[in-house]
């Protein structure tokens, strides 16, 4: 006999509602993110053009994928993930970043959205720990990581 205290992978679904929400949140920021990240591939101009434009779309196709998975996660723990734009704007950690085609701006972006998202992140896998939501912990972990690198390549650009 099932507990209908908890949700379909066996955490208390008070707890769940607390880390779907902040996932939510998360969804919202990458959402963000990927719109600027294309804005930056789309409109980048300058003697590093050929360099950017490639890194750029590199990193929002890595942004789609994660943006799926984190919305596969909400589903995973019960919720329902954001889809309007709307709700993007309303719950991101980012704002838009338009009309910017200098490329060492773009870069300057993407590290300040990333150190954003990073911070975000932290906060996700310490609450999703404290609520016993592994899965959450270590998708979150995982971006981090990769991230974090990231931000250390296009700090090396900057010089």
């Amino acid at each position: 006999m099932s507990d209908p205290s908890l949700n379909q992978i066996c955490i208390e679904t008070k707890d769940a509602s607390e880390v779907i929400g902040a996932l939510n949140k998360l969804l919202s920021t990458y959402h963000i993110f990927y719109l600027n990240a294309r804005g930056y591939h789309w409109n980048v101009r300058g003697e590093h053009f050929f360099s950017l434009h490639v890194k750029f779309e590199e990193l929002y196709t890595q942004l789609q994928l994660q943006i799926d998975e984190i919305a596969e996660r909400i589903l995973t723990l019960g919720g329902t993930p954001l889809h309007a734009y709307s709700d993007f704007t309303q719950h991101a950690n980012l704002a838009e970043d338009k009309n910017v085609s200098n490329g060492t701006q773009c870069v300057q972006g993407i590290v300040r959205s990333l150190q954003t998202i990073i911070t975000s992140q932290r906060q996700l896998a310490e609450l999703a720990e404290k609520n016993e939501d592994q899965g959450t912990s270590d998708l979150v972990a995982a971006y981090v990581q990769e991230q974090e690198k990231l931000i250390w390549m296009y700090n090396a650009f900057l010089g």
